[in-house]
């Protein structure tokens, strides 16, 4: 670490001098605005003024880079925190073309700005400050809170039309995620100019560790949806109530763990915690009724009801990690 020697200017101003191989780096001349962030732990950040600073640009080669490899390229571009993004070939297929606005489609803030028959310029119009990471995640919560308990009433009710709306969902749930992390990467590599009226920075790698078991949760709310999808079944209003019990204590175990996390109260995410051996009791007493002991179920409905018990405990595992995620953060606020 380098260190400056603070002087006095006009009898009340403080000045130093800046790093001359960081301000050439980043693009810092006399003259332009950078900003200057107080942050929580009573250090300074400065950071080149976002209007000023230069856009990052990618370009990619996809000559015969088709399917999944040239969208797991493009979604890497982006996770890098490019501003632009250009895809080049001596000539682009339509087929690569399709697939590059698919995963527009996939993504916040990516736009084709610009194509012809050898590029397309990719545009990230996404500015940080529009969807900070705090309000990123609480969006998350609340999309997968709401795809739980509309998959488990899809369930209930066999309602192929609500599990098709919570399969489209899902992308919701996913294209927020990605944004979160490649924010996250952004903060860590110094692209990013944090706000810190919106959350202390050392808040952001507890929000980006909470944003992985939500991101699971609304995977397996759409695996009991494809479950309706595929088998329909019909349970019996005893098996209802029996999966209701499980839902309902998944439920309570998720939106408090979130709570938890927001309020950095560690004494609420122990008590959810404690929740997975409670769930894990029920789920054995569940197994043994319905599993080992009953044989006229159509295999279909054994089926359906298995994947859908697994599920609800997944995600009562994934709500405890986020309580987990609640008590080490708590620890900052003590």
């Amino acid at each position: 670490m380098e260190t400056r020697k603070i002087q006095q200017t006009g009898g009340s101003t403080y000045i130093i001098s800046l790093p001359k191989q960081w301000a050439d780096k980043v693009g810092i001349e006399p003259g332009i605005r950078v900003g200057v962030q107080p942050q929580t732990n009573g250090t300074l950040l400065i950071c080149p003024d976002t209007n000023t600073k230069p856009l990052r640009k990618k370009t990619l080669d996809i000559t015969n880079v088709f399917g999944n490899p040239l969208e797991r390229e493009f979604i890497a571009a982006y996770l890098a925190g490019y501003d632009i993004i250009e895809f080049v070939s001596a000539k682009i297929s339509s087929e690569q073309k399709k697939i590059l606005r698919t995963v527009c489609y996939k993504l916040i803030g990516p736009e084709i700005i610009e194509e012809n028959a050898t590029s397309v310029l990719i545009q990230d119009l996404l500015s940080p400050s529009d969807l900070p990471i705090k309000k990123a995640v609480q969006r998350m919560a609340l999309i997968t809170s709401s795809m739980f308990n509309d998959c488990m009433l899809s369930l209930y009710n066999c309602d192929t039309d609500l599990a098709t709306d919570l399969v489209e969902r899902d992308d919701e749930v996913d294209r927020l995620y990605l944004v979160i992390a490649k924010q996250f990467k952004s903060i860590l590599c110094g692209n990013s100019f944090i706000d810190s009226s919106q959350s202390p920075i050392e808040s952001y790698h507890d929000l980006r560790m909470a944003a992985t078991p939500i991101e699971r949760i609304a995977d397996h709310c759409q695996r009991i949806a494809q479950v309706v999808l595929q088998f329909h079944p019909k349970l019996d209003s005893k098996r209802i109530n029996e999966i209701k019990k499980l839902s309902e204590l998944a439920s309570e175990t998720f939106k408090k763990s979130i709570e938890a996390l927001y309020d950095s109260n560690s004494k609420l995410a122990n008590q959810m915690i404690e929740n997975q051996k409670t769930m894990n009791e029920l789920i054995a007493q569940f197994n043994r009724d319905h599993f080992e002991k009953t044989k006229d179920s159509p295999l279909e409905t054994l089926i359906a009801m298995r994947t859908v018990v697994d599920s609800i405990g997944r995600i009562t595992d994934y709500a405890a990690n986020i309580a987990e995620t609640a008590i080490n953060a708590s620890i900052e606020t003590q």
